[in-house]
């Protein structure tokens, strides 16, 4: 995927625009105004200086050729020294390509906003619920490295330490953007603790991804809402055992149920529960009806059998498979540890690069 120099060039017009109006005295003296271009400056900026940097690069590249191709070309230390520094501008300038294409890609509406996370052992038994886990500590390490916050909404966990079902929350500026190719089947082979013959199995665990809604984007009349109070299960010491903090609601006209018991207090297991229904809410809205949610739904974490997969997680080869661009990585234990970004940034392109096809063929 190439830079789109029109592109580029009309973002570099709109900063100096811009710039230029900001400059106006009558504009500087109208804080509303002022503050509005200076958002609009601010969405572009990085994008602008990444440009700056691109173009600078190709143009040391460029002087860099005319210095080997010229007579100071016939010079064996300038000529040594020329070659050194075009490999390590041309290293550099491969990285500011990647870098200027994932901020030139054309961006979803929700990217900025923070995300609910759902994870489900599908098939393997204890084995899917013990990998269910291990995305959960994944996508937990790749959201302290972006500088997210996690809180968990619901889960169900195993004796082995794994979950049938666990739902979070991620929080930050956009996450989305960074989890949204997340979801679908994902599948391990492994031995698994539970196998005594040590040989490899397959199992599966199903991710879907929602971006989560504000509270004006989905109306909810609370004659709507069925709400059930309960004592939380599992681990919580003495407090748990004492007090009903534990929430379920029903929203009836949908059937849809959100369950939140992982904090102490009633009012922030609530909280936590109709942001999860606001969200699935959200998501059933931007389809024409519920059928064509389902299917979508459907279409994004599939059923949960091991022929069905986006991603491959094989730890006898230490390798993992991103089935939808065909990349593979022989980095496991980094990527499991949350190293994902080699991985969306390549999905990120591999997206921007098909939406560039479709709207050529439109």
């Amino acid at each position: 995927m190439a830079i789109d120099r029109s592109k580029t060039d009309l973002i570099k017009a709109k900063y100096e625009e811009l710039t230029g109006t900001m400059s106006d005295p009558v504009v500087a003296a109208d804080h509303e105004e002022y503050m509005k271009y200076s958002k609009e400056l601010g969405a572009i900026e990085p994008q602008y200086r990444a440009i700056l940097d691109y173009e600078a690069c190709e143009k040391e590249i460029k002087d860099l050729l005319a210095i080997l191709e010229g007579e100071a070309g016939s010079d064996d230390e300038m000529r040594e020294f020329a070659n050194a520094e075009l490999a390590e501008n041309k290293d550099k300038l491969e990285v500011l390509e990647k870098e200027l294409l994932l901020l030139m890609a054309p961006g979803d509406p929700r990217d900025n906003r923070s995300v609910i996370i759902e994870i489900r052992g599908g098939a393997g038994g204890e084995e899917s619920a013990l990998f269910a886990a291990d995305l959960y500590k994944m996508y937990r390490g790749y959201a302290a490295i972006k500088g997210y916050d996690v809180s968990i909404v619901d889960s169900s966990p195993t004796e082995l330490g794994g979950f049938k079902e666990i739902i979070f929350s991620v929080e930050g500026n956009r996450a989305y953007s960074r989890f949204k190719f997340e979801s679908g089947v994902h599948r391990v082979q492994r031995v698994p603790v539970t196998e005594s013959g040590g040989r490899i199995h397959t199992s599966t665990a199903t991710v879907a991804v929602l971006p989560e809604a504000d509270p004006t984007d989905v109306v909810i009349n609370p004659k709507d809402l069925r709400i059930d109070l309960f004592r939380s299960s599992g681990a919580g010491g003495q407090h748990i055992n004492k007090t009903t903090s534990a929430i379920r609601i029903t929203h009836i006209p949908t059937g849809l149920v959100v369950t939140c018991q992982d904090e102490r207090s009633q009012i922030q297991n609530k909280a936590k529960a109709m942001a999860v229904l606001q969200s699935r809410l959200w998501a059933m809205a931007r389809e024409s009806d519920v059928n064509a949610e389902n299917d979508a739904r459907r279409s994004q974490v599939g059923t949960g059998d091991r022929s069905e997969r986006i991603r491959t997680y094989n730890y006898h080869q230490g390798r993992v498979t991103d089935h939808r661009i065909g990349l593979t990585l022989y980095r496991l234990n980094d990527i499991l540890a949350g190293d994902l970004d080699e991985i969306i940034d390549a999905l990120t392109l591999a997206q921007a690069a098909d939406d560039a096809v479709k709207k050529d063929e439109e």
